[in-house]
């Protein structure tokens, strides 16, 4: 995929400024690369990603759709485990009391849903102290940002995503939820 000398990759500016690309700088541009050309390679007539990855998915659509790729790409709704933990293949790196605790980021997230569901439209109030509900994990980052542009928002006027990344055990989890007014 990638011959000697390769100095051509594929970037999507500006979506990756926060949530996951603020601490993970270029994963994104490799997951563009390696996605385009696979996708020019195989010229699907549909590809499914899922929504657990909301960052890559909505950079993948900008892609799919500045560079007029053949076929449409899908969004795929996020799995749980019957506790409510999204579905990881990192789950299987939670040992200990690390997978119970784990659990906090989908009773965090049902909190937001529910403060919402109240009448709240505030960012901050919404978020409320993801330190505290997320502990005894390490929150890399909790933060409400707009579905599409994926740039942070002061209070909900539209559809927001509310995307939490924290570390249980020394396993980076993501999850998030949409919200719709």
């Amino acid at each position: 995929m990638y011959p000697n000398g390769t100095r051509t990759w594929v970037e999507v500016e500006g979506l990756d400024r926060h949530l996951c690309g603020a601490s993970r700088p270029g994963h994104f541009r490799g997951v563009c690369t390696v996605v385009a050309k696979l996708w020019g390679l195989v010229q699907p007539s549909v590809g499914l990603f899922g929504e657990k990855d909301y960052q890559q998915l909505a950079i993948l659509r900008r892609m799919h759709a500045d560079l007029n790729l053949v076929g449409e790409l899908l969004g795929q709704p996020i799995v749980r485990e019957p506790d409510g933990l999204a579905m990881s293949s990192r789950n299987t790196n939670l040992k200990g009391t690390a997978r119970q605790e784990a659990l906090a980021i989908s009773r965090y997230l049902a909190a937001v849903r529910e403060r919402f569901a109240a009448g709240e439209r505030d960012s901050a109030a919404l978020l409320a102290d993801p330190s505290q509900a997320l502990a005894p994990g390490r929150v890399d980052y909790a933060s409400l940002v707009d579905a599409d542009e994926l740039q942070p928002v002061a209070s909900v006027a539209g559809p927001v995503l509310v995307a939490v990344a924290a570390f249980f055990g020394g396993v980076r989890l993501i999850d998030n939820t949409l919200l719709r007014p």
